[in-house]
């Protein structure tokens, strides 16, 4: 009788990889449709209402309990940055996978 195991181990490849797939095309998407979200950051950073939250934050008039990670110079340039590189990945191809 023949063994047909070596189909089932190509078929977990198989699996695995379409799961892969959908899951990074899924990903992109979500991703894609962030990008207004991401104008209204960069909008915020390079704004006078920024620079004036970031100077009370430094002087300790933001209370602590408020999360603030958008007040961090490097936090938020650095994600902004990160994001330039990864939409470029993203439409090197034309933006389609």
């Amino acid at each position: 009788m023949k063994d047909f195991k070596h189909i089932s181990e190509y078929e977990k490849i198989f699996d695995e990889v379409k799961n892969a797939q959908e899951y990074l095309e899924n990903a992109i998407e979500n991703y894609k449709s962030l990008q207004s979200k991401v104008q209204i950051l960069e909008k915020y950073y390079s704004s006078r209402q920024w620079k004036e939250d970031f100077a009370m934050d430094e002087k300790g008039e933001i209370p602590l309990h408020v999360k603030r990670g958008v007040l961090s110079e490097d936090g938020i340039y650095n994600m902004l940055e990160r994001n330039r590189e990864i939409m470029e990945m993203i439409n090197r191809d034309g933006g389609e996978m």
